[in-house]
């Protein structure tokens, strides 16, 4: 039973493994969006970032001028500290 009970463990474990790596392989293969050159679609795939949001920050951009940096997507309202520090990685101006 001892040895009944490894396998179905090693097979679960196994199959958990093969579940989670395109999980992986395609967190490391998402290239960072241009913020200054996304339309909305693509801006709205960012975290914390929806439809909304993404409308704001063309609608900003073209106002005020292409972003710099994480930090100035503050000039949008609804995006605050917090979402900056989510983005920081997801995003290149």
């Amino acid at each position: 039973m001892k040895t009944t009970l490894q396998g179905t463990l090693a097979a679960t474990l196994f199959a958990l493994m093969l579940m989670l790596s395109p999980l992986a392989a395609t967190a490391q293969e998402v290239a960072p969006i241009d913020v200054n050159t996304a339309d909305a679609e693509l801006l709205a795939e960012l975290p914390g970032i929806g439809p909304a949001k993404a409308t704001a920050i063309i609608e900003e951009r073209e106002a005020n001028g292409p972003f710099e940096n994480a930090d100035d997507l503050t000039r949008v309202s609804g995006i605050g500290e917090g979402t900056v520090a989510n983005l920081q990685d997801q995003v290149t101006f």
